[in-house]
């Protein structure tokens, strides 16, 4: 009975923390975007374009034309050649891996705006945080890469085809 006594004194005697409202969302930071889907999903939109970029590869440097080497430079030419589909070329050879860019960045920036002092209308902070994660951040620059290469690729034919 003792016992009982002295765990409601304790538990009558309890603090209770205060909680502001108005600070609560300053203090959380959460992504856009899902870093674990957005990387797996930027592998995806990557490898149509890395594959082309290995053919081409192989084609120029190795002058390998196997089937399936072949077989993607057909590809290629055919989506060029009809009407209705040639911009599917370029849709998948640049803006796939844009588009994996611009998510896999919105998946490891954090943005917070906040108001300090108090005349907090007056002061504010904005503060830009990244998340160092390895597979967001190796996609980014990877497909940075497949954008510039084939920026390069695009003028060096058409410099070749008018001289």
């Amino acid at each position: 009975m003792k016992d009982e006594e002295e765990f409601l004194k304790q538990m009558e005697n309890l603090q209770v923390p205060e909680i502001d409202p108005r600070q609560h969302p300053e203090m959380v930071k959460m992504a856009i975007m899902n870093a674990e889907r957005s990387a797996a999903l930027g592998v995806w939109l990557i490898v149509v374009p890395c594959y082309f970029l290995f053919c081409v590869f192989m084609y120029y440097f190795f002058h390998i034309n196997a089937g399936w080497f072949g077989s993607m430079f057909k590809l290629m030419e055919s989506l060029e050649k009809t009407p209705y589909i040639d911009f599917l070329g370029p849709l998948i050879l640049v803006v796939m891996p844009i588009v994996c860019i611009v998510i896999n960045a919105l998946a490891i920036t954090h943005v917070r705006v906040q108001k300090h002092g108090p005349q907090q209308s007056k002061v504010r902070e904005f503060t830009i945080t990244i998340k160092i994660k390895i597979w967001n951040i190796l996609l980014i620059l990877l497909s940075l890469a497949v954008v510039c290469i084939f920026i390069a690729y695009v003028m060096t034919e058409n410099i070749s085809i008018k001289n």
